[in-house]
């Protein structure tokens, strides 16, 4: 039987995975500070990334136990901070049991899980935004038009043009809105 501990400041999510996982439970905590002070052992560790006092990314490295991200937040950098921090799956709430049940046995194993909504984002490549297309991004987040924002770079608008497109390629945007969106969403501005 794999031994799992649950960290999650919400009752409801702790309660539904005690009655869900049953005997493979051996303790609950509403913090991480709780959780790391437990003289328990485990073999996996559930952790929520927003907690109150010490946040689940910056606990992930401080437990012995393999860490298993269940949390709502499925931003880029979360995700790339918690697998950096040594978090051997990441998993989205709302995942259906079977998909928690499957994650804990391969964390326990020492494989690697990523919930199936952001497989694709993680294992993509990251393409990351030069100073110059943050600028532009910027501009284009203002609203202003190509003509505007190669006045404001003191670039010409063929230029402009060209860092918008591959701004929305790198963001994998289909127009200037969603680019913004998406950016937003990333806290690139």
């Amino acid at each position: 039987m794999t031994r799992v501990i649950v960290v999650d400041d919400h009752p409801v999510v702790r309660e539904g995975l005690v009655a869900a996982l049953g005997a493979e439970v051996v303790g609950v905590f509403a913090s991480a500070e709780e959780a790391l002070a437990s003289p328990l052992r485990t073999d996996v560790v559930i952790l929520d990334l927003e907690l109150p006092g010490l946040s689940g990314l910056d606990a992930i490295a401080r437990f012995a136990a393999p860490v298993l991200v269940l949390t709502a937040y499925a931003n880029d950098e979360d995700i790339d901070r918690a697998l950096a921090a040594g978090a051997k799956g990441y998993l989205l709430k709302g995942a259906p049991l079977d998909d928690i049940e499957r994650a804990i046995a391969a964390v326990a194993r020492g494989d690697t899980v990523l919930d199936p909504r952001i497989t694709a984002r993680a294992l993509a490549p990251r393409r990351r935004l030069s100073t110059r297309e943050r600028q532009v991004l910027a501009l284009v987040a203002e609203g202003k038009s190509n003509k505007e924002i190669a006045a404001a770079l003191r670039i010409s608008e063929r230029t402009a043009k060209f860092h918008v497109t591959a701004i929305l390629d790198k963001l994998g945007a289909e127009n200037r809105a969603q680019a913004v969106a998406v950016a937003k969403e990333r806290r690139l501005i």
